[in-house]
């Protein structure tokens, strides 16, 4: 009988070392994983792999922070996490407002997540929500704020993000759109890249409407407070950053006579409408509205 008992108080034990061999070995893992990719770039993610299941091609160009047109991250900045040179992985006031919004009700639920948040959701995790994915989420946040740095969190982060239909990082995203690389940027593109991030298969950023053209011009405006009060100085402090490029004028094509417009017969149909996306055609009348289920201003900046 005795033996019997013994038995029984066995059972419970080995479950209970094995639970925690299991947690011992997630964490060895998760930091030599983290560790691993401070220094070499993430070669795919869960999303890219969604992407690929779903019969779709991936567009991925790598570009070196030093590289990105320093506009970019201002961009991404102004419209996702303008405490991002502050904070310390987590904006206590963006999900306490966004508790705030979820808890008057409405179909969508909205997030404070911060870049250092999305990188690690992005790079490490798989798209959705769940407290169970929120708490890796959590983890994995805390580990490159402390391992990578800001400057790798967001050389990471504009490489992994999505900008499109099978596009990801800002480099694929400005030659998708705009027929040239990230390197060097005006700030309507770069502000217009940020603009499509919340809802990357639904908006387009080389002819936007309605709201993503309103949003993409809040965040070009606020571009230039970020530069203002330094908000991006964690990310090159100490190390190079790109040349500061003069904000570019559209050129002006000079004619020595009149040239009649063509017939709305005879007029071309646009040509930046790409698979997957739905782009406006033009039309006389007042302008559509686009409809958006994230449709929020962009947040508050210091100084603005």
């Amino acid at each position: 009988m005795p033996r019997v008992r013994a038995r029984q108080r066995g059972w419970p034990a080995r479950i209970a070392g094995w639970v925690v061999k299991g947690v011992f070995l997630f964490i060895l893992l998760s930091l030599l994983w983290v560790l691993l990719y401070r220094w070499v770039n993430p070669p795919y993610t869960f999303t890219m792999l969604g992407d690929r299941l779903g019969g779709r091609n991936i567009q991925q160009e790598w570009m070196p922070i030093e590289r990105i047109d320093r506009d970019v991250a201002r961009a991404v900045i102004a419209a996702e996490d303008s405490k991002y040179c502050s904070h310390w992985g987590f904006d206590q006031d963006a999900i306490a407002a966004a508790m705030r919004r979820n808890a008057q009700g409405g179909s969508v639920i909205r997030g404070g997540s911060t870049i250092s948040q999305q990188t690690a959701k992005n790079v490490f995790l798989w798209q959705g929500g769940g407290f169970f994915r929120k708490g890796l989420e959590a983890w994995f946040t805390l580990l490159i704020e402390n391992m990578w740095g800001k400057r790798r969190i967001m050389e990471v982060y504009l490489n992994v993000a999505e900008t499109g239909i099978g596009t990801y990082g800002a480099n694929a995203g400005a030659m998708r759109y705009f027929n040239h690389d990230a390197a060097a940027m005006t700030r309507t593109e770069a502000a217009r890249i940020a603009a499509v991030l919340p809802l990357p298969k639904q908006r387009g950023a080389s002819a936007p409407k309605g709201f993503t053209r309103r949003y993409g011009n809040s965040i070009a405006a606020r571009i230039g407070v970020v530069a203002r009060d330094g908000l991006d100085a964690c990310v090159y402090l100490g190390a190079a950053s790109p040349a500061e490029q003069p904000e570019r004028a559209p050129a002006r094509r000079k004619r020595s006579s009149p040239v009649p417009a063509p017939r709305p017969e005879q007029r071309p149909a646009p040509s930046r409408a790409l698979p997957g996306e739905e782009y406006e055609q033009p039309q006389s009348g007042p302008e559509p509205e686009e409809t958006s289920p994230e449709e929020t201003p962009a947040p508050e900046l210091n100084g603005a």
